[in-house]
């Protein structure tokens, strides 16, 4: 009877995936009128994001964003709608929609490039602040995730949180405190689809590990991530989704074992640099399969550059959020993020 709730929950993702997204036929034109939950990835001459399960492809201008419901004209084609044509576009409205922007906004106004995008991809899984050829360095170094889901830097917000409070507190109130923390952040980010889906996937797991009940983590990563696939089946093939939940699978798995092997180090730096270790594990196979190129040197240079985007996402959400009330302030404190966003643009200059 136990695994009854989880056929049930499958089949339901199954019925989900089946019926939210209707059979095109391949050579039909269609127009579609949806609009766009995920950040659109632009290029040098294009921009490109999914609906309805095809991947879309348009010219560079008129730009859309996160949130804009457009009415999009092609042919299916092999998984994607081949010579899109953009019929008609309406920019994304309500509140969330217009915090994300203005937080876009301050950190643009605030930082120089390519400071700036880099804030505001950590922050906000945007990718309209970088410039071309710091998105091809990211590429180049396999770093391009970290601005690519936030979802996934979430997770990593969460183990430093959770390492950090565990200095002072028994780690089983500790976690509690940082998922706390969590939250707070994905309220100061304008809740943005892949934060929420992280700090969802990442509260149930932590909890429950920190709780010493490991089997219940995993049943609570994959019952939480089952549940958001039924709300919309889409982010099965979303970069954000999956990164956010290998990330804290892999977590699970293997910061215990790897923290064995840092004893030496200070019990703050062992915490974090096992986080950061664990996650990449994980995600690296899919950094590669996604972007088809891989970097030798890249767990080197992401053990050099993760360790900056905890405390620059804390750093720069808070800042952003007192920047819109009394900007002189917010301003003032995310140039307490430019050391760590400077390490980190240093590093990516380097080795690209």
């Amino acid at each position: 009877m136990r695994f009854v709730l989880w056929i049930v929950l499958v089949g339901l993702v199954l019925i989900r995936f089946f019926t939210a997204f209707p059979s095109l036929p391949e050579g039909q034109k269609v127009r579609i009128t949806q609009k766009i939950t995920t950040e659109p990835v632009r290029y040098s001459y294009n921009q490109s994001f999914n609906l309805l399960g095809l991947r879309v492809f348009l010219p560079k201008y008129p730009e859309v964003s996160y949130g804009d419901l457009v009415v999009v004209e092609g042919r299916v084609e092999a998984g994607e709608l081949s010579d899109a044509k953009l019929i008609e576009k309406k920019e994304g409205t309500g509140v969330l929609v217009g915090l994300r922007e203005r937080l876009i906004g301050f950190y643009e106004a605030s930082l120089p490039e390519p400071h700036s995008g880099l804030v505001a991809g950590v922050v906000l899984g945007s990718k309209t602040g970088l410039s071309q050829n710091f998105w091809e360095a990211l590429k180049k170094t396999s770093t391009a995730h970290v601005v690519v889901a936030s979802g996934m830097n979430v997770t990593l917000v969460a183990g430093f949180l959770v390492a950090f409070t565990s200095l002072f507190l028994p780690r089983g109130k500790g976690v509690y405190l940082a998922i706390l923390g969590v939250w707070l952040y994905a309220f100061l980010s304008g809740f943005d689809a892949p934060i929420i889906r992280a700090a969802a996937m990442g509260t149930v797991a932590f909890v429950a590990q920190a709780a010493g009940r490991l089997s219940t983590a995993w049943k609570g990563l994959f019952l939480s991530g089952l549940i958001m696939l039924i709300i919309w089946p889409g982010w099965l093939r979303d970069l954000g989704f999956i990164l956010s939940f290998v990330a804290t699978a892999s977590i699970l798995i293997f910061e215990p074992r790897i923290k064995k092997f840092l004893v030496s180090f200070p019990k703050i730096i062992k915490e974090d640099l096992s986080v950061t270790l664990a996650a990449q594990i994980g995600v690296t196979p899919i950094i590669f399969a996604t972007f088809g190129q891989f970097n030798l040197l890249s767990p080197l240079i992401n053990v050099l550059v993760l360790w900056t985007i905890a405390p620059i996402t804390i750093i720069a959400g808070i800042s952003g959020v007192v920047g819109l009330v009394i900007p002189s302030l917010g301003k003032l404190l995310v140039y307490l993020s430019y050391p760590l966003t400077f390490w980190f643009v240093k590093v990516i200059e380097v080795f690209s």
